[in-house]
C-alpha cells in the first residue's frame, strides 16, 4: 500500500538551485539559468515557467516572456521583451543594460522537496 501523502517542501530562492547571467539587446533582456545539478534542473523545468517568470517581473511590465529549455546543458534561457524601459539609449533607469535582472531572477522563491534541500545544504526563507 503506497502513501498518497505529498513530500514536505521548503521554500528556497532560485540561487540555491542555479546560477544565472543576463544580457540585453534593445528593449529585450535574456536571462540564462544554469542548474547546479540534474535534480535541480528537473525542479526548474517544472516550476520556472514562462508564466511564473512573467509574474515575477510584473513590475517591469514585460510584453512577452519566452523560455528555451536546454536539457543537455541542464539550463534554460528566458527572453523578456519590453523590460528595459526602451533600452540603453532610451532608458533613464540606472541599469539600462538590465544586468541586475539576473539577480532579481535568482531571488525567485521555489518549493523544494526537503530531500533535495538537505542535499543542497541550504537555509530556507524565514
Amino acid at each position: 500500500m503506497s502513501s498518497n501523502k505529498p513530500s514536505s517542501t521548503v521554500q528556497l530562492p532560485l540561487y540555491q538551485l542555479a546560477h544565472g547571467r543576463a544580457g540585453d539587446k534593445g528593449n529585450t533582456s535574456n536571462i540564462s539559468v544554469i542548474a547546479w545539478s540534474s535534480e535541480c534542473f528537473a525542479l526548474l523545468v517544472e516550476q520556472l515557467t514562462e508564466a511564473r517568470v512573467a509574474q515575477w517581473f510584473g513590475y517591469r511590465h514585460p510584453t512577452k516572456v519566452t523560455r528555451y529549455v536546454l536539457p543537455k546543458l541542464e539550463s534554460m534561457n528566458f527572453v523578456l521583451e519590453g523590460v528595459l524601459d526602451g533600452g540603453v539609449n532610451d532608458a533613464l533607469n540606472l541599469d539600462t543594460h538590465g544586468k541586475g535582472l539576473s539577480f532579481w531572477m535568482m531571488d525567485l522563491p521555489l518549493d523544494v522537496p526537503e530531500v533535495l534541500a538537505s542535499k543542497l545544504n541550504v537555509k530556507e526563507y524565514s
